[in-house]
């Protein structure tokens, strides 16, 4: 019989083994269970101001109907506790996130209010960024297409904690079966393909067939899509992590519940991890049902021409094995952080020798969602318990909470890469 862990147990600090035989500490930042529900992503400012996102499109407790006043981006208050951001208005579309009004449902399309955040990153400005996916669940477990105006960037000034800028996706971007996943920044104001504010890279993980890399002018609002169903962003076929000793085949909830029915297919999530080199010059991404790492250089992935498709597909390079991983990160010294839900971990991979090995790792680490590099010199990372939700084998909800934030020391004096 497997053992379970559960998250309850954790004690305030906890002694992790690290890269080359080291130890450190890495502290918890949460010992109690997110309001909202299930935590995707983390960022973390350079004040030490820490925000998460609870998105409906993983976790129908997460979606707003319109009286139930949960929120789908916050603010962390306390080690326990967590307020809406930037404001509780914006987290409160008008009927809720979903437009019933429609066949099938869909999501709603307003511009002016979060619908299913599924990502929440600090740029090198210090800037919060929050991605709209645009969808969610409904509480039987379907996710709703999108439709325009839901799927959106919106960039926060955390001095004022005022909305500076909203970029919606066009519908021949982000697709109704889109599902934007992490994003990424490059602030310097030279770097071509833009027109001076940066620019913007994201990954459309989608369950449901069409995912790619997208690329965001931030100045312009452009937004273009390069890589689109080649192998390095797509799901591998029956593919199937095991996390804690325990399959994780994916639950299709559009097609039946109940032991024994025929809904269990391997997992189909595509590209979803993204990172930038401590240069900007090469970006790193992997799909969530893949072991492998890929990259292309950035100023391909920019380019808009007649050839640049072909181009950046031939440009793409596999970097190897590093484990089952849905988030990615990057730190000053150039070294990609890659969570590894398979082995209770945290990969690094080192671009200058091409190896990658283990950084840090404990029982208790299950799905490491996402990571962010804070300018305190800390990785932090959160561990959400995803593959024990009712998306995975046997379809039922095993998710013990609280949901846990953790934090590490990072190698070598490494700090958070600044693109500006």
């Amino acid at each position: 019989m497997t053992a379970r862990v559960k998250v309850s147990s954790f004690k305030p600090t906890l002694i992790i083994e690290a890269i080359m035989g080291l130890f450190i500490k890495a502290i918890i930042l949460c010992t109690a269970s997110y309001a909202c529900g299930q935590n995707i992503r983390i960022a973390v400012s350079s004040t030490g101001r820490m925000f998460s996102n609870f998105p409906g499109g993983f976790d129908p407790a997460n979606t707003n109907n319109g009286s139930n006043n949960v929120f789908t981006v916050g603010e962390l208050t306390s080690l326990t506790g967590e307020t809406a951001y930037p404001s509780l208005k914006i987290n409160q579309p008008p009927g809720g996130a979903i437009n019933y009004s429609t066949t099938p449902p869909t999501g709603a399309n307003y511009q002016n209010y979060l619908i299913g955040v599924q990502s929440v990153v600090i740029d090198s400005s210090d800037r919060l960024w929050i991605l709209d996916t645009g969808r969610v669940q409904t509480l039987d477990g379907e996710l709703v297409p999108a439709t325009h105006g839901g799927p959106k960037l919106i960039g926060v000034n955390l001095t004022t904690n005022a909305i500076f800028t909203t970029i919606v996706f066009p519908p021949t971007v982000a697709y109704p079966d889109s599902y934007l996943n992490d994003v990424r920044f490059d602030l310097r104001p030279n770097v071509s393909g833009s027109t001076g504010g940066g620019v913007a890279y994201v990954t459309d993980s989608s369950s449901q067939g069409r995912n790619a890399l997208i690329v965001v002018d931030l100045a312009s609002g452009a937004s273009w899509r390069h890589l689109g169903l080649t192998r390095s962003v797509r799901p591998e076929s029956q593919f199937l992590p095991f996390v804690w000793g325990r399959a994780a085949y994916y639950v299709d909830a559009a097609v039946g519940t109940g032991i024994g029915a025929a809904y269990y297919t391997g997992f189909p999530i595509g590209s979803d991890g993204i990172a930038l080199s401590a240069d900007g010059e090469t970006l790193y991404w992997c799909p969530v049902a893949s072991r492998y790492l890929y990259s292309a250089p950035t100023a391909l992935l920019r380019a808009r021409g007649p050839a640049s498709e072909l181009i950046a597909q031939q440009a793409v390079v596999n970097r190897g094995q590093k484990g089952v991983s849905d988030g990615l990160e990057t730190d000053s010294n150039g070294l990609v952080y890659a969570g590894n839900v398979e082995g209770n971990a945290i990969n690094v991979f080192h671009p200058s020798n091409g190896t990658t090995l283990t950084f840090v790792r404990d029982p208790r680490i299950n799905w490491v969602d996402t990571m962010s590099v804070a300018a305190d010199g800390y990785l932090y990372f959160t561990v959400n318990q995803l593959s024990f939700a009712s998306s995975t084998y046997p379809g039922t909800d095993r998710r013990v909470r609280p949901f846990a934030l953790f934090r590490v020391k990072l190698p070598n004096g490494g700090t958070k890469v600044s693109l500006r």
